[in-house]
């Protein structure tokens, strides 16, 4: 099947209608980056009066902080468990609603509803529900006997935070796993039902090896989610606390940049995200391609 294409009379045409989306990528995307880059090997003081260069000091202290560290690790769990939970839970609502036939379309639209939440509002949101003094889940939890305190445990901290983000998150991977789920050929469902297989073996030897490319996919987009969109549930639930249990790497970047006023050393960790998720971007278009080429 050929593509049609497309030929501008005017040579400049094509350029003229790239050039706002090529400012807004310069002016809020390369601009920005190019200052970090900048600055991440800069020592300023809190007031900008005086600047020195000192090449990779930045990213030297930067991976001996112990602070720093634990930044990590507590981003990876983090992650880890946004990305599973939200995955998880999408996958089982995309396999229900797949199996609707009358009223799928309005589960759809319910379900999705939630990823037009903003982060900091879905925060405040969990916020509410997990108050030991306001909130309903705290006291059903009194009620079995566990005292549930995001302020004071770091685990219940942590639940807070992953359950927030995994809600705003759980409606992208749905319309994924949905549309995976729609393009399985139905004749390969029902020759495995006449052989026999059950609806749990079908799902494991066809269904699930079959949204392996979706599942790579909202894995590594998960992953970026967690490291940038989550900045809102963090700062409007725990601010990185209690004893940085929270305090995942874009949190610490606003702190020591923002709060800190360490120019140097939040421009260099804001670097080290931006690499991150290059790599992961990489890894995912190359996997995309290898796809395609077979």
């Amino acid at each position: 099947m050929s593509t049609k294409r497309t030929i501008f009379r005017n040579p400049a045409l094509p350029y003229l209608l790239l050039a706002p989306q090529m400012a807004i990528t310069i002016v809020f995307f390369l601009w920005p980056a190019a200052q970090a880059i900048r600055q991440s090997f800069l020592r300023e003081d809190a007031f900008g009066f005086k600047t020195t260069f000192v090449g990779l000091a930045n990213y030297t202290r930067l991976f001996h902080d112990p602070v720093y560290i634990n930044s990590a690790k507590v981003t990876v769990v983090f992650a880890l468990s946004v990305a599973m939970l939200s995955m998880g839970l999408a996958l089982l609502f995309a396999v229900a609603v797949n199996r609707l036939v009358k009223s799928s379309q309005t589960y759809t639209t319910l379900l999705v509803w939630p990823y037009a939440v903003a982060p900091a509002v879905a925060g405040v949101l969990w916020w509410f529900i997990f108050n030991p003094t306001l909130g309903v889940l705290p006291y059903l939890l009194r009620q079995i006997g566990y005292d549930f305190s995001q302020t004071a445990s770091s685990t219940d901290a942590m639940i807070l935070v992953v359950i927030a983000a995994s809600w705003k998150q759980v409606s992208y991977n749905f319309l994924f796993f949905l549309a995976g789920l729609q393009s399985i050929p139905k004749s390969l469902l029902e020759a495995a039902a006449i052989d026999g297989s059950g609806p749990f073996k079908r799902f494991w030897t066809i269904t699930f090896p079959l949204l392996s490319p979706t599942t790579f996919f909202l894995m590594v987009v998960n992953v970026v989610y967690t490291m940038f969109d989550t900045f809102g549930v963090i700062d409007a639930t725990t601010s990185g606390g209690p004893a940085q249990a929270t305090n995942i790497l874009v949190y610490k970047v606003y702190q020591d940049g923002y709060i800190g006023l360490n120019l140097g050393s939040s421009a260099a960790q804001s670097v080290v995200l931006m690499l991150v998720v290059i790599a992961l971007t990489v890894i995912q278009f190359r996997f995309i391609e290898r796809r395609v080429a077979y």
